[in-house]
C-alpha cells in the first residue's frame, strides 16, 4: 500500500513575515526553509499532522489560496470536535490572531493569514 501526503503551497509576499506570523500566532513549527542570495523564497510549516508550504515565487498567486483543515478528535463525537474548536479559536485569539466565523453549507472557523489565503476549520454537523 502506498499513502500520499500532501503539501499544498500558499503563496505569499514575505516568506520570513509569514513565517512570525505561521510560527508565532498559530503555533506552526518550521521544519525547513530555502534561500537564494541571502533571501528567503520558500518555507515549509507544520501543526499536529498538517503541513504548508510558504513561497514568494509566484507574484501573482498570492493571497489566493484557501486550506481547509479538519481536525481528527477522540472521541470522534459533535461535542468534542466543537470543544476542540473553541479551544482553538481561544488558542489563536490569546495569541493576537482575529479569527471569523464563516459558513461553507455548515459553520466555520475562518483565518486570514497576512496575505488574505484563509484556513478554513469546521465544526461538524453544524449547519451555518
Amino acid at each position: 500500500m502506498i499513502d500520499w501526503f500532501a503539501r499544498p503551497v500558499l503563496h505569499v509576499t514575505d516568506v520570513a513575515a509569514s513565517l512570525r506570523f505561521y510560527v508565532e500566532r498559530l503555533g506552526f513549527t518550521k521544519p525547513w526553509h530555502h534561500e537564494e542570495d541571502g533571501k528567503l523564497l520558500v518555507a515549509q510549516v507544520d501543526r499536529q499532522g498538517c503541513a504548508l508550504i510558504l513561497s514568494s515565487q509566484w507574484p501573482d498567486k498570492v493571497g489566493k489560496g484557501l486550506m481547509f483543515i479538519s481536525l481528527n478528535v477522540d472521541p470522534d463525537t459533535r461535542e468534542a470536535y466543537v470543544a476542540a474548536l473553541d479551544a482553538l479559536r481561544a488558542e489563536l485569539e490569546a495569541n493576537g490572531v482575529s479569527v471569523k466565523d464563516g459558513s461553507w453549507g455548515y459553520r466555520l472557523l475562518v483565518i486570514d493569514d497576512p496575505d488574505g489565503n484563509q484556513l478554513y476549520f469546521n465544526y461538524p454537523h453544524e449547519p451555518a
